[in-house]
């Protein structure tokens, strides 16, 4: 059919080829007369129980009702026919009734996915070239610089390198409908990621895909993880959840007003499973049948189905999501309640809550040959792992954070630079050792350094004195800049002559007229 899947088409021949190649073929009577090559209904309907069972695709959860559903699909396909040539329209019935495979078995050829479209319908991504420049003051003429001893030791208190022209350009606030927009474009993404698919066309129309319903499903739950519906009226009824309860926690989850009687936690199960199955559409929904077919594949990687089935199910809408959590949640702990009295007399309780709820989970618009089994198997795994398939993917929510965080940060814009990151190429950074980074600062500041030298040579409202003694405190801090400026005595005497030789001044001595006496105190007194 052309709405089955990729996975369905593959599947069903991959059945036909196995049931075509392992039957046991005998000689039968029929009709009066003997046809070699022939099976019966129950041979057929045992055989292929076992097989199916057996197979990775289905699993032991399948059903001998099931297999002779498949097995009537195979007559209605011309896999199979009576030995009189009917096929179609006729019964497969699971009785002594003669059948035989005709010359050829029409496979269905696998059906193409459309191509990649060039022009995706999600909204682009906004990036870090989507900015608001902050106004810049208009320029004031200034002098130019003069390098004195003033601004040389500002300039020297401090590393100098060469550094671009640059401005601060703040981020335009990020809007609400952005934030959806990357919630379904990254959601979608990692879906695919996850998938392992090219492209999405033909698995998931983004249009299908509510941003709102992924935000809901990621912030608005309680502490056990289950989605909170604000809409009442979204809700299920409170007796459903009344019944729910009850059968989950059983014996201490039943209400005393409830009355008691033998079976009456089947006919608890009874009413739940009329709720469900009286539903307008499966809980994956019918839009998201083939995004969940294709996970059928990795079922075998248990932790990457998990991560598929968590993404998947954030697009579902929140009351759909609430309604599948609380259903997988009771299966799962019905099927390991040993107090719980049998709720069937012929089917163990395991298999009963797949058969009873799997078509309710998952399930397609359009009549799908292998749906039932399909169902059965992902609703099988999901119970088993019901408390990590529907847990938040925790991947997802810390990317989307990351990207939303990067958004909102100040960039700094240098002049001449590329700010549309995808047209840059990524860089890395890696850790160096002390000698590069001694190697890298060096060469770096070699050029500003030679700059302000010369500037400090040709400097003329320094005196002699301190321009030497700028240069004695240059040659210490970048001694092979200067000794390449001043090779030899004679470079650095032909920029600055040498300093006169400071003369010592001469002793003078006083020459005493007369002869040093000593001093004598004399007294002399007043009248």
């Amino acid at each position: 059919m052309s709405g089955e899947s990729p996975t369905n088409v593959t599947t069903w021949n991959e059945t036909i080829k196995l049931f075509r190649g392992g039957m046991p073929l005998k000689r039968h009577w029929a009709y009066f007369r003997s046809y070699d090559n022939s099976f019966t209904g129950s041979e057929a309907v045992d055989w292929l129980h076992e097989l199916l069972k057996r197979n990775h695709n289905f699993g032991p959860e399948v059903t001998r009702y099931q297999t002779l559903q498949l097995l009537r699909k195979f007559m209605k396909n011309h896999v199979v026919e009576d030995v009189k040539g009917r096929y179609g329209k006729e019964d497969f019935e699971d009785s002594g009734q003669v059948y035989r495979f005709p010359p050829t078995s029409p496979l269905k050829p696998l059906p193409q996915r459309p191509p990649v479209s060039e022009n995706c319908d999600l909204p682009r991504l906004i990036r870090w070239d989507d900015y608001e420049e902050l106004p810049q003051p208009e320029k004031i003429p200034m002098k130019s610089l003069i390098l004195n001893s003033e601004t040389w030791n500002k300039r020297h208190s401090i590393a100098i390198g060469e550094v671009h022209e640059c401005k601060i350009i703040r981020r335009s606030d990020i809007t609400p409908k952005q934030v959806d927009q990357i919630w379904k474009k990254m959601t979608i993404a990692h879906l695919q990621r996850v998938l392992g698919l090219k492209t999405m066309d033909g698995v998931l129309d983004p249009k299908h895909v509510n941003a709102k319903h992924i935000i809901h499903n990621v912030f608005s739950v309680n502490k056990t993880g289950i989605v909170i519906v604000k809409n009442k009226a979204e809700d299920m009824p409170y007796w459903v959840l009344s019944a729910m309860k009850c059968l989950a926690n059983w014996p201490n989850g039943r209400e005393t007003k409830q009355p008691m009687y033998p079976g009456f936690e089947r006919d608890v199960l009874r009413t739940v499973a009329e709720y469900f199955q009286r539903l307008k559409e499966p809980l994956l929904t019918f839009q998201l049948y083939e995004v969940f077919v294709n996970i059928l594949s990795l079922l075998q990687q248990k932790e990457v189905a998990a991560e598929a089935l968590q993404v998947c199910s954030l697009l579902l809408p929140p009351a759909n999501r609430r309604r599948l959590q609380l259903l997988l949640r009771l299966m799962a702990r019905v099927c390991q309640n040993p107090a719980l009295p049998p709720l069937n007399d012929t089917i163990a309780t395991r298999t009963l809550m797949v058969q009873t709820f799997s078509r309710c989970i998952l399930g397609s618009a359009e009549e799908v040959d292998l749906d039932e089994l399909l169902a059965t198997k992902l609703v099988t795994f999901m119970m088993e792992h019901h408390d990590s398939v529907l847990r938040v993917p925790s991947n997802l929510h810390r990317h989307v954070e990351d990207h939303l965080s990067h958004l909102r940060r100040v960039q700094i814009k240098y002049a001449g630079a590329d700010t549309d990151a995808s047209l840059v190429s990524p860089s890395y950074c890696r850790k160096i050792s002390r000698a590069e980074f001694e190697e890298q600062r060096v060469s770096s500041s070699q050029g500003p350094m030679q700059e302000l030298l010369e500037g400090l040579i040709a400097d003329t409202e320094l005196s002699a004195k301190d321009k030497r003694k700028r240069l004695k405190q240059f040659q210490k801090s970048y001694p092979e800049i200067y000794r390449r400026r001043f090779p030899t005595a004679e470079s650095k005497a032909a920029v600055l002559p040498e300093k006169a030789p400071r003369l010592k001044p001469q002793l003078m001595l006083l020459t005493l007229k007369k002869p040093f006496q000593p001093f004598q105190r004399s007294w002399s007194f007043r009248a």
